[in-house]
């Protein structure tokens, strides 16, 4: 009967731009799992019925992100899905979508420096939800005026690190004309408590004026100077090898000559 079988264990929610996998423990032997999702306002809604798995992706029953959730994971056995027995079960915690999925990584679009203005244009990570057209929500359009992005930027091979605060899709700052600066963008929801900074996009750096030294350091500049003083070695004491075996030749030359003579 039910009473001997394990309940799940480990209950965890992991949500990434709304993205949510509820997983837990143990793997389930000679019995199955059925997810139950529990609304604080809406209908019980199952999910991933009678499965072997320890993770069920329960997106598409979170769509009121604003809601908060509880999910119920039963262990159950096949033949008794209709008994009106109620199966053990485990009970999550609380999650709700709108203050707990992690913000994630910006994609950089563009960016480039010109003279003192650096430039950086980016896009909202884009979410599994849809509108009526087919065409997906981005974070943005989720959040709206709760989102914001925030972006670092440093003087290349510096520490000291600087950042401004937008609410549109693009960063123009004042830069050090001639240097070069690297970055980095991160969504912020501010009013959160809890997963306040979401993930940070990749790492750029600009190229103005980039040159050797600045890529390989000192150590090019010994190479090239060593070699340039071998350059002009050469240049010097080769003529005046050359010129002394000319002159050591000619005179083998002449004191053979002379021999011929006398002889």
């Amino acid at each position: 009967g039910y009473e001997d079988l394990p309940t799940a264990v480990n209950i965890t929610w992991s949500s990434i731009n709304f993205k949510t996998i509820l997983q837990w423990q143990p793997k389930p032997s000679g019995y199955f799992y059925t997810v139950e999702i529990h609304g604080r306002t809406s209908d019980v809604k199952r999910k991933c019925i009678l499965t072997s798995e320890t993770q069920c992706d329960v997106t598409d029953v979170l769509r009121n992100v604003k809601e908060t959730y509880t999910a119920h994971i039963l262990s159950v056995k096949p033949a008794e899905m209709d008994n009106f027995e109620e199966p053990p079960f485990a009970v999550s915690e609380k999650f709700t979508p709108y203050s707990q999925t992690v913000i994630g990584k910006p994609e950089i679009k563009d960016y480039s420096q010109k003279g003192s203005k650096l430039n950086v244009v980016f896009k909202d990570p884009l979410t599994p939800y849809v509108f009526p057209n087919g065409s997906f929500q981005s974070i943005q359009d989720i959040f709206q005026h709760d989102l914001e992005y925030k972006l670092y930027y440093w003087k290349d091979q510096s520490s000291g690190k600087k950042d401004v605060t937008t609410k549109s899709h693009n960063f123009e700052i004042s830069v050090d004309s001639g240097k070069n600066y690297c970055f980095y963008v991160q969504g912020i929801i501010p009013s959160r408590r809890e997963n306040r900074n979401g993930q940070e996009s990749l790492v750029l750096c600009t190229s103005v004026g980039r040159n050797i030294l600045d890529e390989y350091g000192t150590e090019v500049f010994i190479i090239l100077a060593v070699i340039a003083v071998a350059v002009i070695t050469l240049a010097i004491v080769l003529p005046v090898v050359l010129c002394k075996r000319k002159k050591a030749k000619k005179a083998r030359a002449l004191r053979e000559k002379e021999l011929l003579n006398g002889v």
